[in-house]
């Protein structure tokens, strides 16, 4: 102990600069676009294709977030990395769908719950894919590795 009163404060600060700390601020914030949109875009159509209209507004801002705040730079072109971005949120958008839908239209019914049964569905699916696409994009997306 030095005195400099900073002994707790090092391991939060840490946590903040590791990567997955990063991507997980960057997924909640992500994660809000997408929310924000979906409500909006529920205003002109059913729920369940708002849900994928809403995805990729949160997915491009996602790609960018990530790739200048998350990830190192890669030797992959742009639009390589944002293929690859695309092809793991797909897969995403697959789990937040069912999720959401399945929530929604079954799961909250049957036990009852009537308060903002849309948002609270979407905002559970939503967040379920953040492990897999955390590894997805460290090993697939962004990785140095061509070919």
């Amino acid at each position: 102990m030095n005195g400099d009163g900073l002994e707790f404060a090092r391991p939060a600060g840490r946590l903040v600069s590791s990567r997955f700390a990063r991507f997980f601020f960057v997924g909640v914030t992500a994660a809000a676009v997408n929310i924000f949109s979906r409500v909006l875009i529920s205003y002109f159509v059913r729920f369940e294709y708002a849900v994928a209209l809403a995805f990729p507004i949160a997915l491009t801002f996602a790609f960018v977030m990530s790739r200048f705040f998350v990830f190192e730079a890669s030797k992959r072109p742009v639009w390589d990395q944002y293929l690859r971005f695309w092809l793991v949120n797909l897969v995403a958008l697959i789990q937040v769908w069912l999720i959401s839908v399945g929530l929604s239209y079954w799961v909250l019914p049957a036990i009852g719950w009537t308060f903002y049964p849309e948002l609270f569905a979407h905002t559970i699916a939503v967040c379920s894919p953040v492990l897999t696409s955390y590894y997805a994009h460290k090993v697939f997306t962004f990785s140095e590795k061509i070919g």
